[in-house]
């Protein structure tokens, strides 16, 4: 709403709901299968762009309603720009470079430690360990 269809322009960069949620309906009994389709929902990866904004506009004339859009989104969002994005991604790598910490997450479980692999998903060795179920675990190098 905030912003001035005219001159900018948003781009969804997520997939459309595709995924069904289905839910019997209220004073129904226990059983008798699943129920319909309540609604459908899309899964979104953490770390990802969700809208891009584009047009004559400056970052601090839209980041108001971007804040306003993170705020109403079921999980932690921020609203960044270009130049920020790029600061983010910067620091991550520079911490990854400099971490004085030999007992990384990626050498331990390739050393398998204490037989690590075990207890392991391929998504934690892909991933290095940086989610714990629904969690993005920010810190971990």
């Amino acid at each position: 709403r905030g912003m001035d269809p005219r001159s900018t322009f948003a781009v969804w960069r997520v997939p459309p709901p595709t995924k069904p949620v289905t839910r019997k309906s209220l004073g129904h009994r226990m059983g008798g299968g699943k129920g319909p389709v309540d609604h459908y929902v899309t899964a979104v990866k953490s770390g990802r762009l969700l809208v891009e904004l584009g047009g004559r506009c400056e970052f601090e004339e839209v980041k108001p309603f971007l804040a306003q859009v993170a705020a109403k989104l079921p999980f932690p969002a921020m609203a960044v720009s270009r130049e920020g994005l790029q600061e983010m991604r910067r620091e991550e790598e520079e911490r990854k470079l400099n971490n004085q910490n030999p007992w990384t997450f990626e050498r331990v479980v390739t050393a398998n430690m204490l037989g690590m692999r075990k207890y392991l998903s391929p998504y934690d060795l892909r991933l290095h360990g940086r989610y714990w179920g629904k969690f993005f675990l920010r810190h971990r190098v």
